[in-house]
């Protein structure tokens, strides 16, 4: 989930960030229908969820666009992750979504489902949308039950950031390989080497389950459902829970107390799992220095890992499909775009883009050296389907695993009350 990316509520806030702080409501341009003036000039609407440095970088690649498609016009519509698909529902509700929007793998059978997003195949036939160099694994996220309903601007999947100079003062070195015993008694050392919590909250990320699950021949989803019991939930909770009362976890009051800012920035915590691309946010706000590790595992090889990615679809609903397809097609090749874009949205999509920027700054470096040296591991596997309810459920699972850490739930209790939740969100 590049950045972001990413599907996205349960890790930023996991992260230890409000989406308040990372994207700033804000609209330029927007409202009004698509449309084409008498001397043939379209208008169409395009809106995404993000921060003001990323409406600056879209706004710069739009003008680039709209000079090379005189005949062309863009609406921009820009708002933090929730507005956005608070705002996104209405409108589709309405009839009147945007042509293109920013998307992510945990809506595409949502919307698909209410017959809102446009399968760009056609376009792709047409000639107006190219599926050729795009990075091994990137296209295939937006693929679902034979269409594409979105092309992907970027990739990232999921890492340790750790801090550095807490792990060293515990003589804590994480390897390739290391094991979830590994990784938990890593965590007891750090606490009682140096009195900070080894991580600040691994049990509530649902991204992060679906590793472990994947791990052990199981996954978060499957296409219609939960691809895991109660028991195994039981048993992840649990051991978090515990873990937490024993100070090895940070806690979940001293994370809610630390917002926005993340409790390992904040010195709360040494270790949190997040995208691998957020971590340009650690540097910005903490003043240790801060990696990424590799991804505990169950057998000392398979991570789970996956590539996932921030995405752009179109609306079925478009009155300019051509048009649309020409703006995708020229955000995810054009070179200059990924000159303008960096990482912002993950590590870019397309080789043309990929091989345009040069990362100069060392946190860009490591984060693309971090998905290389993942890539060349072959431990990368397929995303695991989100079917259509997906989004509700990782709110679900973020907002129940954080009350059962807070007392407010037995295990139990919270197990049964997701597993509820879930089953009302698939059917909804």
């Amino acid at each position: 989930m590049a950045s972001g990316n990413i599907e996205r509520r349960t890790i930023l806030k996991a992260a230890g960030a409000s989406a308040a702080t990372l994207g700033l409501a804000a609209t330029t341009g927007c409202g009004g229908d698509s449309g084409t003036s008498a001397d043939g000039t379209v208008t169409i609407r395009y809106s995404w969820w993000g921060a003001e440095e990323r409406q600056k970088r879209i706004s710069q690649s739009i003008r680039l666009f709209e000079k090379k498609f005189p005949k062309i016009k863009v609406k921009t519509d820009f708002q933090d992750y929730v507005a956005f698909w608070e705002k996104f529902q209405t409108q589709a509700a309405g009839g009147n979504p945007p042509d293109v929007f920013q998307n992510a793998v945990g809506f595409l059978r949502k919307y698909d489902k209410r017959g809102i997003l446009l399968d760009l195949k056609s376009q792709i036939d047409a000639g107006n949308l190219s599926t050729r160099n795009f990075r091994a694994g990137v296209l295939s996220v937006g693929q679902v039950d034979g269409k594409q309903l979105g092309v992907p601007v970027g990739s990232n999947t999921m890492a340790l950031v750790i801090d550095k100079k807490v792990f060293q003062k515990a003589g804590v070195t994480p390897a390739p390989g290391w094991t979830w015993d590994d990784y938990f008694k890593a965590l007891k050392t750090i606490h009682d080497r140096t009195k900070v919590p080894g991580d600040t909250g691994y049990f509530s990320i649902m991204y992060l389950y679906d590793l472990y699950l994947r791990q052990n021949g199981k996954a978060f989803f499957t296409k219609d459902g939960l691809g895991f019991d109660k028991a195994d939930l039981t048993e992840w909770w649990q051991d978090g829970y515990n873990r937490v009362k024993a100070g090895i976890i940070t806690d979940p009051k001293t994370v809610a107390q630390d917002r926005p800012k993340s409790s390992v920035t904040a010195k709360h915590g040494a270790s949190e799992f997040t995208w691998d691309n957020f971590t340009v946010r650690y540097t910005a706000e903490g003043d240790s220095e801060y990696g990424l590790a590799p991804i505990p595992t169950t057998d000392g090889k398979n991570t789970g890992q996956y590539l996932a990615s921030l995405m752009l679809s179109a609306s079925a609903r478009t009155k300019h499909p051509k048009e649309v397809a020409q703006f995708i097609d020229f955000m995810v090749h054009d070179p200059e775009v990924g000159k303008i874009m960096g990482y912002d949205r993950g590590i870019l999509a397309t080789t043309d883009q990929y091989a345009a920027f040069k990362p100069s700054d060392p946190v860009a470096q490591e984060i693309a050296k971090y998905e290389e040296d993942t890539a060349k591991a072959g431990v990368l596997g397929t995303i695991t389907p989100h079917p259509s309810g997906a989004d509700t459920v990782e709110a679900a699972f973020l907002r129940i695993a954080g009350d059962m850490s807070l007392g407010k739930y037995k295990v139990a209790d919270a197990v049964k009350q997701f597993f509820d939740e879930s089953e009302a969100a698939f059917q909804a």
